[in-house]
């Protein structure tokens, strides 16, 4: 086996020979040096692991010297070691990407765990992340044979999520197809739940709080008087993809809290993102507002009258605000809001919609690039938190913690990756979407689908007499029997909503304070 090659730097080395002499019993080599310039020399002509490296010494300093190794090796490990506790040059070393920081004097032990810690890191964190996952495998697994309510289900979707971004970093194929096969299994037993419980979680009293309940329950209590509060609804957003944007919205806010909640059924635009605003499920809307609701056959768009839907909700909850609300479909609407978003702090509530997930979803079908850059699930995270580091939203939220408003992030569904067709034969009046149908005489696979023959059971209008609503299950989408193998091979691996999983239905809306 390889030596790992270490460059010690320090113009008291021979000081340092008891510890020398112990990295070597372990297995490394040592190449010695006293002065920063003889240490340039050596990285330019050998190739080094790691490089420890003194901060006094005469001549070249080892910050100089720090600033010149990663010049000629970026990436090279560099461990500073000096007797100074003085705050600028800690700031100095960590602003120029040292591995570690090391107060002298230290001892062997110290000095190994460095090693350990920058070279076998990623060896370690894999054996460790694969042995607990092992452990927590079983748990979940036990777990899922015996859940009997939404908190639970809540719970164990969240640790799938944690364990799948866990085991994304380490190369461990066979582990990240085990954690496939496990969400597989909880996305079987969860439409089960959902197929027995949903009609009547609509009406009980012990029910999660669901899309047409969020505002009520999460958003409107949290109301900033004095600085006001911003309300983004990013379409689409799933709860690990939410996670990946985490990070990112850390730097500027500290989060207060974090609730899960359910999206109606169906987990779409049209149903559940007018239910959020409209604070009413989907019959009571057609009721209620009958100009602004549109059914799935009805021309136009359905997402139309979200604000006069919000503006209705807060009135009917004598709710007195100065709010706004704002869409954005474009990196243009953005970058305007952006720039002038100074403009709302006069606002109690300020609302913004932001449809760029939904976007990229839709591209995912129609376009072959997208279909390549968002092949997975890993892949589908990594393009959005991508986008959002360089999105204009991010710039909104960095004004917003400017001005000290609280910051609300949620979303109105998921999405799922559909990798498995189901037939479905209907009338040319039966919708369009691929996770669920409505219409009349519809004929499918029992097995596959949740089936409400009165839509009203559910809070759903009817676009028809006799329309039912079917819901497809796991990962299928519905397809058609004409062209039915055409549409199989076209919206295979693509990523869909408006039925029933753990991604599309439980959701996050996270509250942020001002940092």
């Amino acid at each position: 086996m390889r030596k790992i090659e270490i460059l010690w730097v320090d113009d008291e080395i021979d000081l340092l020979k008891p510890h020398i002499l112990f990295l070597e019993q372990k297995n490394y080599n040592v190449t010695k040096c006293t002065n920063g310039a003889d240490a340039i020399d050596l990285v330019a002509e050998q190739n080094f692991d790691i490089v420890f490296l003194d901060e006094n010494m005469p001549g070249i300093t080892g910050l100089e010297t720090l600033t010149e190794i990663k010049l000629q090796q970026t990436n090279l490990p560099v461990v500073m070691i000096t007797k100074s506790e003085e705050e600028y040059i800690m700031e100095e070393a960590i602003g120029a990407k040292i591995a570690d920081y090391l107060i002298k004097p230290v001892n062997p032990h110290q000095i190994l765990l460095s090693l350990k810690k920058n070279l076998d890191h990623s060896k370690l964190v894999s054996e460790k992340t694969t042995s607990s996952y092992q452990q927590e495998f079983r748990k979940i697994s036990m777990d899922l044979a015996m859940i009997h309510s939404y908190e639970e289900w809540i719970n164990i979707y969240k640790k799938l999520i944690h364990w799948e971004l866990e085991l994304e970093n380490i190369d461990d194929v066979g582990m990240l197809e085990i954690l496939e096969s496990q969400k597989n299994e909880a996305n079987s037993l969860f439409f089960k739940f959902i197929k027995k419980n949903y009609q009547d979680f609509l009406t009980a009293n012990d029910k999660p709080v669901f899309s047409h309940t969020l505002l009520k329950e999460y958003v409107f209590p949290e109301l900033q008087a004095d600085k006001g509060t911003l309300l983004i609804v990013i379409d689409n957003l799933r709860l690990d993809q939410y996670r990946v944007l985490e990070p990112h919205i850390n730097n500027y806010y500290k989060k207060e809290k974090e609730h899960t909640y359910f999206s109606i059924l169906p987990s779409t635009t049209q149903y559940a993102r007018n239910a959020i605003f409209s604070g009413l499920m989907p019959s009571e809307m057609e009721k209620m507002y009958p100009t602004f609701w549109k059914n799935d056959t009805d021309d136009g768009g359905k997402n139309l009258y979200e604000n006069e839907f919000l503006t209705a909700h807060l009135k009917r909850l004598g709710l007195t605000i100065k709010h706004e609300y704002y869409k954005i479909t474009n990196l243009k609407n953005g970058k305007d809001l952006a720039d002038n978003y100074n403009a709302t702090k006069q606002n109690d509530l300020t609302v913004i919609v932001y449809n760029f997930v939904d976007m990229l979803s839709h591209a995912k079908t129609e376009m072959e690039v997208i279909k390549e850059l968002a092949g997975d699930d890993k892949a589908y995270r990594s393009l959005t938190e991508s986008w959002f580091k360089n999105s204009p939203l991010l710039e909104i939220i960095q004004k917003a913690q400017k001005l000290g408003q609280k910051l609300v992030i949620t979303t109105d569904h998921g999405t799922i990756n559909c990798k498995n067709p189901s037939k479905v034969i209907g009338d040319k009046n039966a919708s369009l979407n691929l996770r669920y149908k409505t219409g009349r005489s519809l004929t499918y696979n029992d097995k596959d689908v949740y089936a409400v023959r009165n839509p009203n059971d559910i809070f759903l209008p009817s676009s028809s007499m006799n329309s039912s609503f079917i819901f497809a299950k796991e990962d299928l989408f519905l397809a058609y029997q004409n062209n039915f193998n055409h549409y199989v091979k076209y919206y295979k691996n693509t990523y869909q909503h408006g039925g029933i999983s753990l991604e599309e239905m439980i959701i996050p809306c996270a509250i942020y304070e001002a940092k």
